[in-house]
């Protein structure tokens, strides 16, 4: 299949700090099971860059931050303030069966203020704070399901252990195009991303990995 091009898209990690010595929770929400991309899925919020994203900003990933923001907003009714962001990461797959996406990844932390969440009709099914261990325990109990970018950043998130650390870790490493590609070891497939880029675990069996 020839790649199509890739959709502008923004997501955003909030990060909740909880007691001393307990690994902070981040805000995810279960994609409804009727959409046509990652349908039930576990995934951080987010969504398209709209054209309005673009008024007074002069580059995609200002217009990126600006989508994560609103579509935070829309599907949690968790408002986040733009400074606040930090960039993670950029993911943008090729050869792909499905609508491919050029995904800008920041953290924030979790306003104060903030009240309960609202998780909207249409946009979410639920919306819930967990920890990235806790999540990844439940992607692998299949309780829950998470496709490859997003166990990815859950294992590279897992090992922070507040947001001032997430924020440290994400200024040290460079936010470059991910683009999984696949590599055959020993007789296997595996899908792969670059090692230096934060990552503890970069490599995937291409038969357990799950793409949208």
């Amino acid at each position: 299949m020839s790649d199509s091009e890739a959709i502008p898209a923004a997501t955003l990690v909030v990060i909740r700090d909880t007691l001393a010595g307990a690994p902070p929770e981040l805000l995810m929400v279960e994609r409804p099971r009727t959409m046509a991309f990652a349908g039930g899925a576990m995934v951080f919020p987010g969504g398209r860059i709209d054209p309005a994203d673009w008024d007074g900003v002069g580059t995609l990933e200002e217009a990126a931050a600006r989508a994560a923001v609103r579509e935070t907003a829309e599907e949690t009714g968790l408002d986040v303030a733009l400074e606040a962001l930090v960039p993670f990461a950029r993911w943008r797959p090729d050869n792909v069966r499905h609508r491919r996406f050029d995904t800008f990844f920041f953290i924030a932390p979790c306003p104060v203020d903030a009240g309960p969440l609202r998780p909207q009709p249409g946009e979410c099914e639920r919306a819930v704070w967990i920890s990235a261990q806790a999540m990844l325990d439940d992607v692998r109990a299949e309780r829950a399901n998470a496709i490859f970018p997003t166990i990815r950043n859950l294992e590279r998130l897992a090992a922070l252990s507040s947001f001032d650390h997430a924020r440290e870790h994400a200024l040290a490493h460079p936010v470059e195009i991910i683009s999984p590609w696949i590599e055959e070891r020993d007789g296997t497939q595996f899908l792969v991303i670059p090692d230096h880029l934060g990552y503890p675990i970069t490599a995937e069996r291409l038969d357990r990995a799950l793409r949208a």
